[in-house]
């Protein structure tokens, strides 16, 4: 299952995870650099999403529509 989280650099640039995450050993992990500084509303709003949109993530339908993901090569 793919997970989203959220993070957002400092003044030096180094990443900060805004919640506790915990990881299997290995995984492929890709990191998206947005154009935008952070403000409180987004990840606020983020969060308040989140459920509503869990709904239709974990239905058997949305497992069944990404399934082709998983014959994919891991690099």
């Amino acid at each position: 299952m793919l997970q989203t989280i959220e993070a957002v650099t400092d003044e030096k640039g180094q990443l900060r995870i805004l919640e506790p995450i915990k990881l299997p050993k290995k995984r492929r992990v890709i990191i998206t650099i947005l154009n935008e500084e952070p403000t409180e509303d987004a990840f606020n709003l983020a969060l308040l999403s989140e459920a509503a949109l869990a709904v239709d993530w974990l239905r058997p339908e949305e497992d069944e529509a990404w399934s082709h993901l998983a014959q994919l090569p891991s690099l």
